[in-house]
Parts: structure tokens; C-alpha cells; sequence
């Protein structure tokens, strides 16, 4: 039989290794970086990148760090839920792609760490100070888009040069008017006569491609956001119905049946957040860590989308390509 002094020495010691026991299994799974993302679960080569350049720094997920995603599926409508519940989990990081997602964890959040992997122009949104301080809890990468929409206009105009019209998809709420100015500038400027079509979710994209009149002489930009993307597939079949020959901001477009797309290379975006995410959980505050542009920039054709536009690729384009597929 155990005497009473050791029964003693024995609850004492299982009491102090407990909280050793419960700190070491905590320390194990390491940092808790949350993830607000635009569309759903399914493969996303962007996304994949993300998971890379954790690797590439050091992080597996699941062994040494917790990472917590939570998917909108393409439904705007959930994000501040989606937002307050990783806030609710006390991560040590948010990592939020595209305008509408970094504001959802903007309102959510003034005290943990939001690292944007993509913005469309983070001053004006007021998600930092500046490019250079941001200040704040917010910092990562802008994406530039609207500057390069006068390059995907000419793009367009040299692979239509019949085109006289343009129509010009856009989400509300993400593109200001200032911006879709700059647009009606530079198509203005080649000549083209803008027609703007601004959707506020999926439920409207069929009535938006429902165009009166004439449909000779049109093309179609898109303009981008996370919120969009993630019903590219339906955006990119109404194209096609319309017959509509179209450029997309990013490469995503073009992948998913789209013809042709300029842009940022958002993969690469999406790899260079992990390093504000490293730099962060070693100790950097966002304030003291500067934005960063894209350096890398990329011109995609679908053939196979083109082919059954009845069109035909000039060479002078050919040429330029990245990357085609065919």
C-alpha cells in the first residue's frame, strides 16, 4: 500500500507538470495566423503561393504553425462575421486579400496585425498613412491595378482594333469615382466610348450582360476584386455568350476560360505577404513596416478562348506574352 507522504509527492508532482504539459503542446502548434479569404476552399494557385512562401521561411502548417481560413465563397455579406470570428480567436495575424476583406478586418480589429496581401490603394482607402508609414495595425503589398488600366485598353484596342465600345464590369463600393474616371479617360483617349456596369453581387451579372442594342464594334474589361473573382467561372461564361472579347486584370481570369488578362503577377503578391507575416511574428510592428508594389507584371492568352471568339491573336501580342494557353 502507498503511505500517505508519498500519495502526496505523487499529486504534487502530477499538479506542477500539467501546466508544463498543456504550455508545451500550446507551443507546438506555434503562431495562429488567421486567413480571410474572397472565394472558397477549393485549389487556388494563388493561395497554394501563400502556403509556399511560409514554407520557404520555415513554417509548416500544422506542426509549427496554425493557420485558420475562413472562406466568403464570393458572399460579401459574410465577411464581418467571417472577420469577428478570427478576431474572436485571438490569431496573431490576419492575412486579407483584395480591398473588401482587408476592411472587414480593418473594422474588426485595431490591435492585432493585418497584413494585406493585396490593396487596390490602401491610402485612399484609409487602410495606412502612407506607403512609406503606414501607421496603424495594417501593412503588405498594393496592387497597382487601377494604374495599369490604360496598358489593358490599348491591349484590348490591338486585339480589336474594330472595337469602338467598352464595357467596363465592375463591383460598387470597391472602385470610386475617381477611378472609373481614369478609366473613361484612357478609353476615351483611344477613342473607345465607355459603358460602365457596376454589380453589387452574382444575382445581377446576368441582368449587367443583358445589353441593348448593337453588340458589333464591343469589348469588355473586367476590373477585379476578390468579392468578383470568386464567380469568375460565371463572369467568363457570360462573355463568352455575349460574345464579348474581354481582358481581366490577373491571370486567375484567364486560367478559369477568360481571354486574355495584364496585370500583376498576384501569385507572387501572395508569396511576398508570407514575409510580413514572418516579420511580424518575430516582433515588427506593421507601422514600421512600409507597403510594398508589385515588381512583377504579366500578359496571358487563353487560344482556346480566342478560337472560339473567331479571333485571331496578332503576333505583335503573341510576342509579348508570358504565357498562353492553349
Amino acid at each position: 500500500m502507498m503511505d500517505r507522504r508519498t500519495f502526496i509527492g505523487l499529486i504534487t508532482l502530477i499538479s506542477s507538470t500539467r501546466p508544463l504539459a498543456a504550455a508545451a503542446q500550446q507551443a507546438a502548434k506555434g503562431p495562429r495566423i488567421g486567413v480571410l479569404w474572397g472565394g472558397g476552399p477549393g485549389p487556388d494557385r494563388r493561395l497554394e503561393a501563400f502556403r509556399s512562401g511560409l514554407r520557404e521561411l520555415g513554417y509548416v502548417e500544422g506542426k509549427n504553425v496554425t493557420t485558420l481560413y475562413r472562406f466568403a465563397g464570393g458572399q460579401e455579406a459574410r465577411l464581418p462575421t467571417l472577420a469577428a470570428d478570427l478576431v474572436r480567436l485571438s490569431v496573431d495575424v490576419i492575412v486579407a486579400d483584395g480591398t473588401r476583406l482587408i476592411q472587414a478586418a480593418k473594422d474588426a480589429t485595431k490591435t492585432i496585425p493585418i497584413v494585406m496581401a493585396s490593396a487596390g490603394d490602401p491610402v485612399q482607402s484609409g487602410f495606412v498613412a502612407s506607403l512609406s508609414r503606414p501607421g496603424g495595425n495594417i501593412t503588405g503589398l498594393a496592387n497597382i491595378i487601377r494604374e495599369l488600366n490604360r496598358k489593358r485598353l490599348e491591349l484590348l484596342k490591338d486585339l480589336v482594333p474594330s472595337a469602338s465600345r467598352v464595357v467596363v464590369l465592375y463591383s460598387k463600393g470597391v472602385y470610386d469615382d475617381a477611378a472609373l474616371s481614369e478609366v473613361r479617360d484612357a478609353a476615351q483617349a483611344l477613342r473607345i466610348d465607355p459603358q460602365f456596369l457596376g454589380v453589387r453581387g452574382p444575382e445581377v451579372l446576368g441582368s449587367a450582360f443583358s445589353l441593348d442594342g448593337e453588340r458589333s464594334g464591343r469589348a469588355l474589361i473586367v476590373l477585379s476584386d476578390a468579392v468578383l473573382f470568386a464567380h469568375r467561372t460565371r463572369v467568363v461564361e457570360l462573355a463568352a455568350k455575349s460574345r464579348l472579347p474581354a481582358i481581366y486584370t490577373h491571370s486567375g481570369w484567364v486560367e478559369a476560360g477568360g481571354l486574355m488578362s495584364y496585370g500583376t503577377d498576384f501569385a507572387d503578391l501572395l508569396r511576398r505577404a508570407a514575409y510580413f507575416v514572418d516579420k511580424i511574428l518575430r516582433g515588427a510592428k506593421p507601422a514600421d513596416l512600409p507597403v510594398e508594389q508589385p515588381t512583377r507584371f504579366e500578359l496571358v492568352i487563353n487560344l482556346k478562348t480566342a478560337k472560339a471568339l473567331g479571333l485571331t491573336i496578332p503576333q505583335s501580342i503573341l510576342f509579348r506574352a508570358d504565357r498562353v494557353i492553349e
